[in-house]
């Protein structure tokens, strides 16, 4: 069973940044795409951005394309989500997830593998 550990939330002010870490227990690179989501309070979960097995092809959603960045640290088994320029409605929890072969970025129940989520707050 494969584990992710988020870590890296907190809270900040509109305009600044924050990167997220999710440490995975097994090895990840050409195996495990992986991605984001994240949850706000009421709302659906939404995929924030994923990347692919080899790390070739990433995919973002609209509402967060050009401030964040998905990138991976393969000798760690690492993903990390550097968060540029936020706003407060990014104000949500941030969930790790990795599965072997992904049918669709965005679809939460296309996804195996969750972490248990880390809160990012920006406050405006």
């Amino acid at each position: 069973e494969t584990q992710l550990v988020e870590s890296g939330g907190g809270s900040v002010q509109a305009g600044g940044s924050l990167r997220l870490s999710c440490a995975a227990s097994t090895y990840t690179y050409g195996r495990y795409s992986m991605g984001w989501f994240r949850q706000a309070p009421g709302k659906e979960r939404e995929g924030v951005t994923c990347v692919n097995a080899r790390g070739v092809n990433t995919y973002y959603a609209d509402s967060v394309k050009g401030r964040f960045t998905i990138s991976q640290d393969n000798t760690k088994n690492t993903l990390y989500l550097q968060m540029n320029s936020l706003k407060p409605e990014d104000t949500a929890v941030y969930y790790c997830v990795a599965d072997f072969s992904v049918a669709s970025c965005y679809n939460p129940a296309a996804w195996r593998y969750w972490g248990q989520g880390t809160q990012v707050t920006v406050s405006s």
